[in-house]
């Protein structure tokens, strides 16, 4: 990917699906978190009054999209809603989902508080189960440090596998960081290798079964094990998913498999 960044059959898709304009074809960055971790602040102070609202096609939740420019590349950047889950138990948590999903965002940045640290992991571990292009923004930095709380960066980035920056997106400090890395990832110039999550022994074996099916139905358009793992669990939102965004062919073709 050069630095003339042109998405084709995905910018299509997200026009159709996601209530995007055909002049959207810029880098596309999903901001992804738990309510409460200043992600909005993050939205607002990177688009400031190039942002519009709207409401998620064929869904009541706020939509909100804007764009940015970092060393000269305009991206476009869109205000997941706040979630604690993307089990899809709601309607915001089936929005997030799809999108990271469907839509494929170039970089998803999961913000989290870094005086809650250790709650919002969770979230972190769900995202990257679906995506390897991840970027994790610990914010609220300066309120942790007024709490005496001390976040190592580096050891996260150790132990997640992909990109952390620290920031308080409140008074802008750390964001250059953060968007270095973002287009670093966009660009393929760093590639994230997020840890994968190992489940009990029983889990693995019936993923290991099951994903060659799911490669068959689908191919390399998801994520198999992570695709696996939501139809162990019964997850009837993903189905009904796939055939709103892919057709009802590829539904067919997934229940004939699986059959």
């Amino acid at each position: 990917m050069g630095l003339t960044y042109q998405s084709t059959g995905t910018a299509a898709f997200r026009e159709e699906a996601f209530n995007f304009s055909a002049d959207d074809k810029q880098p596309v960055i999903a901001l992804a978190g738990n309510p409460n971790t200043g992600k909005s602040t993050l939205f607002n102070l990177l688009t400031g009054l190039r942002q519009h609202t709207g409401n998620w096609p064929g869904k009541t939740v706020l939509q909100s999209k804007g764009s940015f420019i970092h060393q000269g590349i305009k991206y476009t950047v869109v205000d997941l809603p706040g979630t604690y889950s993307l089990l899809a138990n709601s309607i915001e948590e089936q929005v997030a989902r799809d999108f990271i999903c469907f839509a494929k965002p170039d970089v998803t940045v999961v913000v989290v508080d870094a005086t809650c640290l250790e709650r919002n992991l969770n979230f972190v571990l769900q995202v990257m189960e679906i995506t390897n292009k991840v970027v994790v923004c610990v914010n609220l930095i300066d309120e942790a440090r007024r709490k005496k709380i001390q976040v190592h960066t580096d050891k996260l980035r150790k132990m997640l596998g992909v990109p952390v920056a620290s920031t308080a997106a409140n008074i802008g400090e750390g964001i250059p960081k953060l968007l270095d890395l973002v287009s670093k990832v966009v660009f393929d110039k760093l590639k994230p290798k997020p840890v994968q999550i190992k489940y009990d022994k029983e889990i693995e074996e019936a993923v290991s079964k099951l994903e060659p099916k799911v490669i068959e139905a689908l191919g390399s358009e998801l994520n198999s094990r992570w695709v696996a793992l939501r139809l162990l669990e019964g997850d009837t939102t993903l189905i009904q998913s796939l055939e709103n965004y892919y057709g009802k062919q590829h539904l067919q073709t997934l229940q004939e498999v699986l059959a």
